[in-house]
């Protein structure tokens, strides 16, 4: 265990972003929840986390996330969760290095929750399997079991429902416009269609749809629209989850970055490597 601690105690871990390749929804439950399919791509690029355990049970966040409500924060909540479901004594403090904008898609926040479950049930010692921490990870989110897994994945349900499958190397190409829209506001857009056709996992990685939800980010958000036409211009751009953030893929490095170099100055714009599985998975079983 102390493999993972520096000399003071603290320890980093990685909270890999991730883009949606594309994004349907195909229906409605009877609970209200939409019924969706996704593409998940995990990234070599997010936040880092660093924790440092605590003898008196107490969960207290001390640096990072301060533009989020102590009750909002989904680190302080999975942590809360752990202890809980675990019946760990244990506490931690939690710093982070905030580098997944807020609102972009790029699944921050879930990935942040899903790093302290998995780095804490390590440290803690409390010995939960995978599908016990995905199961924790669903109840903070729809979107944190892949972080949980570790795996690109196809999705379905409402997200959780997660096959496993590898993706080809691509370099992605990101842009934050730097606006936010509510991911409730999206869901009951009048215009979003909920009736799409399902599509297998075998034609949605060779040929990605596109994003339910483009077409209202395009509407309601001249800089979400102006940011896609300027991607536009180097192959497919698309939107990733319900968040403003949009991406193109190229084949190479070099393609990647001849195209961010030629992007309007204007943009906050990088490049993110695709994770052929989460740097998260990777630390975990370095330490095993």
């Amino acid at each position: 265990m102390n493999a993972a601690r520096d000399p003071d105690g603290w320890s980093s871990w990685p909270a890999p972003a991730k883009l949606n390749l594309f994004l349907r929804i195909v229906g409605r439950r009877a609970d209200g929840y939409h019924r969706l399919q996704t593409l998940f791509q995990l990234l070599d690029w997010g936040d880092t986390l660093r924790l440092r355990v605590r003898d008196d049970g107490a969960i207290v966040r001390v640096a990072g996330n301060e533009t989020v409500r102590e009750h909002d924060d989904l680190m302080l909540r999975a942590a809360r969760l752990l202890q809980a479901e675990s019946g760990c004594r244990l506490g931690c403090e939690i710093a982070i290095d905030k580098r997944i904008p807020m609102g972009g898609g790029f699944g921050g926040g879930s990935s942040d929750a899903a790093t302290v479950l998995v780095a804490l049930n390590y440290l803690w010692g409390t010995g939960l399997d995978e599908e016990r921490l995905a199961a924790l990870g669903l109840r903070l989110g729809a979107d944190v079991p892949v972080f949980v897994r570790g795996r690109n994945a196809f999705a379905e349900g409402i997200g959780e429902v997660l096959t496993p499958i590898e993706l080809p190397l691509r370099w992605y190409l990101l842009v934050d416009p730097g606006v936010q829209v509510p991911t409730a506001a999206l869901f009951a857009a009048p215009e979003l269609t909920r009736d799409d056709a399902e599509t297998t996992i075998a034609a949605a990685i060779s040929a990605p749809w596109g994003n339910a939800f483009e077409p209202i980010l395009r509407g309601r958000e001249p800089a979400i629209a102006a940011a896609l036409d300027a991607l536009s211009a180097f192959g497919k751009a698309s939107v990733t989850g319900s968040g403003a953030g949009c991406f193109v893929a190229f084949d190479s490095l070099v393609q990647a970055q001849a195209a961010r170099a030629a992007l309007p100055s204007r943009w906050m714009a990088w490049i993110a490597t695709g994770a052929l599985r989460s740097p998260l998975r990777d630390r975990i079983e370095d330490l095993l």
